[in-house]
């Protein structure tokens, strides 16, 4: 991205944003939650762009439509973090999403593409610039948006570096996403291991069919309402304990 008839400028511009990237790099080999990395996302952007206001828009495909959503600012004006969410269709976010390539406004206010100008307006915010946060694939996964409080043009390379910590953002957080999925994953494996050897322990010692067991642990897990992992922790432990006769008692309500 650098060339060697850099502006001055833009080279302060451009040793900025390697910061950022850097920042987001040591991200993605971090356990972050997925909520603190947005946070982080947004707040190292803002620092480089010294802009009034950086967003993160996530694209959320468990909506029927698709929608996209407002996930994290480092605004902390209730007027912005309130939850919002948009149509793919709708607004500057769903036509970044739509179009896959950024764009720039130079007053929101007369933009008719802008559809929050209210807000824009009591936060005094003029010019903004989005951009897709898209992986590998081409996928877009959401939208990066910076607003500035005076009128402001955004040079290409702003934008081009803008897009380069966005991009390495998409990676940031897909990488998060699949690291939680996989623990989820693994958890529902442990668990069907658990429920597995309680079965096994009915069987031999109520004599029950394997259907039957499964069936048992699951109203057990409706009356005392406690997970089926732990009705077969439970069980396991009582087995564990030579108290198998004290699984029921184990297993009873919560006191109020």
């Amino acid at each position: 991205m650098y060339h060697p008839d850099m502006e001055k400028g833009d080279r302060h511009t451009y040793d900025g944003y390697i910061k950022a990237l850097t920042d987001i790099s040591r991200a993605i080999a971090s356990d972050l939650f997925l909520e603190d990395l947005l946070k982080l996302i947004v707040m190292v952007t803002a620092k480089v762009t010294e802009v009034e206001i950086c967003s993160l828009w996530l694209v959320d495909e468990n909506e029927k439509p698709p929608k996209i959503k407002l996930k994290a600012t480092q605004s902390i004006d209730p007027e912005y973090v309130k939850d919002r969410a948009l149509n793919l269709n709708e607004g500057v976010v769903g036509y970044v999403v739509t179009h896959k390539r950024p764009i720039t406004i130079k007053n929101v206010l007369r933009s008719k593409r802008f559809k929050e100008k209210e807000m824009a307006r009591k936060l005094k915010l003029v010019s903004m610039v989005g951009v897709p946060l898209q992986l590998k694939d081409e996928r877009i996964i959401g939208v990066l948006n910076c607003f500035t409080a005076t009128p402001h043009t955004f040079s290409k390379t702003e934008i081009n570096l803008l897009t380069a910590v966005a991009n390495q953002a998409a990676l940031a957080i897909m990488n998060t996403e699949l690291m939680l999925k996989a623990q989820v994953i693994q958890e529902e494996l442990e668990s069907r291991k658990l429920i597995e050897r309680a079965k096994e322990i009915l069987v031999r010692r109520r004599g029950l069919t394997a259907n039957s067991a499964f069936r048992w642990i699951q109203k057990r897990s409706m009356d005392s309402r406690k997970s089926m992992r732990a009705v077969a922790e439970a069980i396991l432990l009582s087995e564990d304990l030579g108290y198998y006769s004290s699984i029921p008692h184990a297993l009873k309500k919560d006191p109020k």
